[in-house]
């Protein structure tokens, strides 16, 4: 049985699968069911790791030009980062927090909302959260403010901190952007943060409803026809994909494979939002 005394920790990859569809996140994270990624993919998450790696040395006073000296993409990016936004490099003043890869967690239901921020930058003014994405910035800025990621770390950092919602920002950059770097900053609010409140209570009841029914069934699914299915790796599993040969039968949930997950769900790698 699940251990109820336990939180289940959740990021914010959980909460954007789950909110998508119900059935990927239990493929995902119950079943632990997964699929290599594309060269294409692959290459980005090496990118992404090494750039955060490097900030987080500099952070840390560290030397990096070990890492620069090795690398000639990671000194193009730090180049131009270093030209269009100056003051992110500056050294702190001692009235100044800064963090990199500050972590936060907050549990709500029973469940353990965890963040972690790239570069966590406050005074007795304002917080600043950065973020570093190593893919283009993205057309849609309306998607980027729905996503969970902006959602919750905003979120987090209002209820585990003095700040007011309106003394909290949050920036995305990012670094391989049409040749230069872009940004995109959301500031946040109380209606906002009132708003992300009920979204959480929410998806959380959901959760809660499906994880009490019984182990072995499937969650819920999206409805036929959704272009949510075209682009899964579950469409065949969950019956979606009816070519004959790929037809199967969505029942393969054991209950022990579901406890012993249920208590070690890892972070998301960095994904395109």
């Amino acid at each position: 049985m699940i251990d109820s005394q336990i939180p289940l920790r959740l990021s914010q990859g959980h909460l954007n699968v789950l909110e998508r569809c119900p059935r990927q996140f239990q493929h995902s994270y119950l079943n632990q069911l997964t699929s290599p990624a594309n060269p294409e993919s692959q290459e980005r998450l090496t990118l992404g790791s090494r750039f955060h790696l490097l900030m987080q040395q500099r952070e840390m006073g560290l030397p990096i030009e070990p890492l620069l000296q090795q690398d000639t993409e990671l000194q193009r990016c730090m180049v131009a980062f270093a030209e269009i936004a100056p003051d992110i490099f500056l050294a702190p003043d001692g009235q100044m927090f800064r963090e990199s890869e500050h972590y936060r967690t907050l549990q709500i239901q029973d469940y353990l909302l965890t963040v972690v921020y790239d570069l966590l930058i406050a005074d007795g003014a304002k917080a600043q959260i950065l973020d570093w994405k190593t893919y283009p910035k993205p057309a849609n800025k309306e998607k980027l403010a729905s996503n969970w990621q902006t959602l919750l770390y905003l979120y987090v950092l209002a209820e585990t901190s003095d700040y007011q919602p309106e003394q909290i920002s949050m920036t995305y950059w990012f670094i391989q952007s049409e040749g230069k770097l872009q940004n995109i900053k959301f500031n946040y609010n109380h209606a906002q943060h009132i708003a992300t409140t009920k979204k959480i209570d929410s998806l959380l009841c959901q959760l809660t409803n499906c994880l009490q029914a019984d182990t072995t069934d499937p969650f819920p699914q999206v409805p036929i026809g959704s272009k949510i299915c075209d682009k899964c790796q579950y469409i065949s599993r969950c019956g979606r994909d009816f070519s004959p040969e790929h037809a199967i039968t969505d029942r393969t949930t054991s209950s022990n494979s579901v406890d012993s997950t249920l208590l070690n769900l890892a972070t998301i790698q960095e994904v395109t939002l």
